[in-house]
């Protein structure tokens, strides 16, 4: 196929991927001295994207719920906390080709925070949560795509046309064009 028969796009497209998956450790302080977990969850999780050059920035927050038993098991009470985390996600596929800096990012957790493990720290005052969490961001901008084009719908000027052209205006009669203004 010839050179011709190629064009190029620019469109919105998927410009660059990543997906990351990480663990936190978060140190809870309850209002009592723990004698057992009893259970530990995490919800409300809200989250905000920021891209960068080369990785998209996953910033949010989520409270952590640690139910748990003290006064020698004889009494329980939950112990709610908000805690912030920060993720720094490369983007693994990357489109070197952008028309515009201007790019939108998506993310879709594909795991929720969720409670790994909860204990009693070592010094008996605090409870240790493990938390983990896995995410998946797209980089949405302008791009350039080459396509392959029919190349039977299109017309190429052929230069005998010129040819052609330049004959009949040799055969014309200079005296028949005036100018108006004189």
């Amino acid at each position: 196929m010839a050179d011709h028969a190629y064009r190029e796009i620019i469109t919105k497209a998927i410009c660059g991927k990543g997906k990351k998956a990480s663990q936190s450790a978060h140190s809870l302080t309850p209002t009592h001295k723990p004698s057992n977990i009893l259970g530990c969850w995490v919800i409300n999780h809200k989250y905000k994207t920021q891209y960068q050059k080369d990785a998209v920035i996953v910033e949010g927050t989520y409270d952590i719920n640690t139910w748990y038993s003290y006064n020698n098991n004889t009494r329980t009470e939950v112990a709610c906390e908000t805690v912030g985390y920060r993720d720094k996600i490369r983007l693994t596929l990357r489109d070197k080709n952008l028309v515009s800096d201007k790019v939108e990012c998506t993310c879709r957790p594909l795991q929720e925070p969720n409670c790994l493990e909860a204990k009693i720290s070592s010094n008996g005052n605090r409870v240790e949560a493990q938390v983990e969490r896995e995410f998946l961001v797209e980089v949405i901008g302008e791009t350039k795509v080459k396509v392959q084009v029919d190349d039977e719908g299109l017309v190429e000027a052929d230069s005998d046309d010129d040819d052609e052209l330049d004959e009949e205006l040799k055969g014309l009669d200079s005296e028949l064009l005036t100018d108006e203004d004189e």
